[in-house]
């Protein structure tokens, strides 16, 4: 009497450790280029660090007009010659509360983030990228979608140096 059946107390435990993990969402604004490739890039480094059950990383756009597409083909090869599988369909963002950090690539995306924040209290939770780059002086990360090859290859080094940034700023034992 009074005994948890072993299934609820195994979704009460997955609950209790996903509250623990740290939940990061990048926005741009489609989400088929720069959040979308932060994702890849995040979880990658994760992966290789070992942290996978330290973390939740997703993506996002303000706008849904590529709702349920996968990242640009052009975005996904250059990603690809480096390592990174983009596999994340497009979504826009409809989640703040279920994120610790919501990360967003340039001005406007900031500033559409804040717009669409359920209360200025969620505005902590918003930062920009470059925020966490290291070694590329950048203040935001540009959109390659109507440019050529280098401005995809701009983005993923951006990438690289803020995610490399931020999963150092948010592991203590680095």
């Amino acid at each position: 009497k009074g005994n948890l059946p072993l299934h609820s107390l195994h979704s009460i435990l997955e609950s209790v450790k996903t509250e623990i993990m740290k939940k990061i969402l990048f926005v741009c604004l489609g989400n088929i280029c720069r959040s979308s490739t932060a994702e890849g890039v995040m979880l990658h480094l994760i992966k290789e660090a070992g942290l996978e059950k330290e973390f939740v990383i997703d993506s996002a756009g303000i706008l849904s007009y590529h709702q349920g597409e996968l990242p640009d083909s052009r975005m996904r090869a250059h990603a690809a010659r480096r390592g990174y599988q983009l596999v994340h369909r497009s979504r826009r963002i409809e989640d703040f509360y279920h994120f610790d950090l919501i990360i967003g690539m340039d001005d406007r995306n900031i500033d559409d983030l804040k717009d669409k924040a359920p209360s200025p209290e969620e505005w902590k939770k918003i930062h920009r990228m470059t925020e966490y780059c290291t070694r590329i002086p950048a203040d935001h990360v540009p959109d390659p979608y109507y440019g050529g090859a280098e401005g995809f290859e701009y983005v993923l080094d951006v990438l690289e140096d803020a995610c490399a940034g931020l999963l150092t700023s948010l592991t203590p034992d680095s």
